[in-house]
Formats: C-alpha cells, sequence, structure tokens
C-alpha cells in the first residue's frame, strides 16, 4: 500500500510531545479559510511512499527525537486511513510513539464500516491531536465548508474510549473570538476527560503569499493577525467554560 506524501519534517517541536519526525498527508476536504497549506488539498499529489519507505526514514532521525516519536498530520491524514492505519500499525511494532493531527472530518458513528476503521486505528494511536474550528455548527459551516458534528462526535468517541487528546483551536478576529462561542467551546471540552493539552492558536497571514503563489485568491482578505493579548483572552474565556462543567 501506497500513501500520498506532501512533506516530512524530521525535527518536528510543536506536533506533539518530544521532537517528532512529521508527515504530512496529501488530501484535505475541508477548506478552513485561514489554511496556510492550500498546496494539501489536492488528494491526488504527493509523492508515493511505501510504510517502509517512512519508516526506515524514521529510524535515520531516531537518535535525534528525544522524548517524541512520529506525528501524521496533512491536510487531512484520516482521507488515507487504511495507509494511516497500516503506518501506525507497523510503527507500534517498532515500539514508536503515535500521534495523529486531525480535525476528524470523516469520522462516522452512523457508518459501520468506517467505524470498524477507527476502532483499529486508535487501538494504534497514542495521541491525537484534535482541532475544532468552530464550536457552533453554522459558524463551523461558513469557515471551513462543513457541519462540526461529526468532528465533535469524534471527540466523544476518543473520550469514551480513553484516547489521549490535545485540543487546538484557531482564534480569528471577527470568526473565532466570540465571548460566547469560546465560553462554550470549553464547555464542550470541559465534557471531556482524556484531554491533557489545550492550545489556543493565533491567526497568523503568513499563508498569504502561498495563495498568492498558487495564484488563489485569499479568503480572508485583509484580516489582521491575532495580538498576543486578545489570545490571551479568549484562551481565559475556553478556560472559564471548563472550569463552569468541571466544578
Amino acid at each position: 500500500m501506497y500513501g500520498n506524501i506532501h512533506s516530512i519534517e524530521t525535527f518536528g517541536t510543536v506536533d506533539g510531545p518530544g521532537v517528532r519526525y512529521v508527515v504530512f498527508f496529501q488530501g484535505c476536504p475541508m477548506r478552513c479559510q485561514y489554511c496556510h497549506n492550500p498546496d494539501t488539498w489536492d488528494p491526488s499529489l504527493g509523492d508515493k511512499m511505501d510504510v517502509n519507505t517512512i519508516l526506515s526514514d524514521y529510524q535515520r532521525y531516531k537518535p535525534f527525537l528525544r522524548g517524541g516519536g512520529i506525528t501524521i498530520t496533512g491536510g487531512e491524514p484520516l482521507l488515507q486511513i487504511d495507509f494511516l492505519i497500516e503506518l501506525f500499525e507497523e510503527a507500534k511494532k517498532r515500539d514508536i510513539h503515535t500521534c495523529l493531527d486531525t480535525s476528524g472530518i470523516i469520522f462516522n458513528k452512523d457508518n459501520p464500516a468506517v467505524m470498524s476503521k477507527f476502532d483499529r486505528l486508535i487501538k494504534v494511536t497514542d495521541l491525537v491531536m484534535l482541532d475544532i474550528k468552530h464550536i457552533d455548527d453554522e459558524g463551523h459551516k461558513k469557515l471551513v465548508g462543513h457541519s462540526n458534528k461529526n468532528i465533535l462526535d469524534f471527540a466523544k468517541y476518543l473520550d469514551e474510549n480513553n484516547i489521549p487528546m490535545w485540543i487546538r483551536h484557531v482564534v480569528v478576529p471577527g470568526i473565532t473570538d466570540d465571548p460566547d462561542e469560546l465560553t462554550n467551546l470549553g464547555r464542550f471540552i470541559g465534557t471531556l476527560k482524556n484531554v491533557q493539552a489545550l492550545d489556543a492558536l493565533p491567526y497568523h497571514v503568513m499563508g498569504k503569499a502561498k495563495y498568492e503563489s498558487l495564484g488563489i485568491e485569499y479568503p480572508l482578505g485583509n484580516t489582521p493577525a491575532l495580538s498576543k493579548a486578545k489570545l490571551a483572552e479568549a484562551k481565559e474565556l475556553i478556560l472559564k467554560g471548563i472550569r463552569e462543567v468541571k466544578n
């Protein structure tokens, strides 16, 4: 089996615990307005690689990956779930810590065939970094083109199966920074018992140049980057919602 791989980073420090070997899968069904990797959207692009090639390359860097392991991101890795399962199953045979960075968008609790794959995947997944783009469903549809129902269901599924999670949320001025919605996000997170970390991430404009190079109009126009002060306020609102549920 071969996967379509966009790129590989051999010294990732923000993609899970420790120093990580990070594999970017090609293909994504969502069109997040703030996406800074539009070159990962097309699932037909990328370099075809098999599991052994990836893990053999991983071994070359293993001495430098202190406290780390392998992180699969994208794009959206779950678009290639069969290859992802094979990769993680082989990684666990080699005692490699596995981390999945995903939105969970293809999760579907009502589809037995899909669920059988997820049941197999989580058996070899040590950590999920889950991106919750927007807690409001209509806001989510406007932001990425899809409902958030499957994503929130995925979070609950991970929690029910005791899979550790890091929750990520990008705070975008005028889009995902509404105080009530940030608090509601916290209230949702507060219902999950296996969340180990919360990353509130500031919207930045570094992806604009890539859109220009690809000849694509940048969806957010001149939306300003989020300040550190506004990020701190946003994170405190999320934590406030979490405390409301936990206390």
